[in-house]
């Protein structure tokens, strides 16, 4: 992928989204009475690596390895095992193989080339995402995990957003906003025990932001790669 500056690749929109969803995150930390810097610094890094997930840009990945591992240690500490599992065993390998697939599949501009899906993608998909979420269950039963039936379809729905960015699907962005929508319902919960949780609120609230624009952004990418392709 030809080495450019990815920051200069930014649009107005995309450069004011990034700057409102980290304003958004830093604002409901200072505001929180107790004060978790570890829970701001992965805020921070989930909404810096959205924005260059949405350009397709690799670099989204590589702040994603860094979100994941800090965001599976915040899970942790408050018992939500299925969210540590998830991103430290699931979210960050994926991001590996993610960034890999991406600077192997480049287009142009620091832009990943959009991947189509087939029937046998698909059933690939559905049946590993079933298989690895009913054996999660388990072993977050037996973990004790808070919240267990929302940290279960927070697995699912991460799982599937996870193989669709593998396969470099738009797609991908429509099942992170829905596990997106679990994780908003799982820190409401959390901060309602420890408001120090509130701006995992708020970051999600962002994250759901810009995953849509990613869906949009990918759908725009897929028809101008296909046009040129023509």
């Amino acid at each position: 992928m030809k080495a450019q500056n990815p920051f200069k690749t930014l649009t107005k929109f995309e450069i004011a989204l990034w700057s409102v969803s980290a304003a958004v995150v830093t604002l409901s930390f200072l505001l929180a009475p107790n004060k978790d810097y570890l829970t701001l610094a992965a805020s921070l890094a989930g909404v810096s690596s959205l924005i260059f997930i949405a350009k397709g840009n690799a670099l989204g990945q590589i702040i994603m390895i860094v979100f994941a591992s800090l965001y599976g240690i915040v899970s942790f500490f408050f018992r939500y095992y299925g969210e540590m599992i998830t991103y430290l065993c699931m979210a960050l390998p994926a991001a590996v193989i993610s960034l890999i697939t991406w600077l192997r599949h480049p287009y142009k501009k620091s832009e990943v080339k959009v991947g189509k899906l087939n029937a046998k993608k698909i059933c690939l998909l559905f049946s590993l995402t079933a298989a690895l979420t009913a054996a999660f269950y388990f072993i977050l039963r037996a973990l004790g995990t808070a919240n267990l039936a929302f940290s279960t379809v927070s697995v699912a729905t991460s799982l599937l957003a996870a193989i669709l960015t593998m396969m470099r699907s738009p797609l991908y962005a429509l099942g992170y906003t829905a596990n997106d929508i679990v994780l908003i319902i799982l820190w409401v919960l959390a901060t309602v025990e420890n408001v120090a949780y509130l701006p995992m609120i708020f970051c999600f609230v962002m994250f759901m932001f810009n995953d849509l624009y990613g869906f949009y952004n990918w759908r725009r990418m897929l028809s101008r790669q296909t046009a040129a392709a023509q």
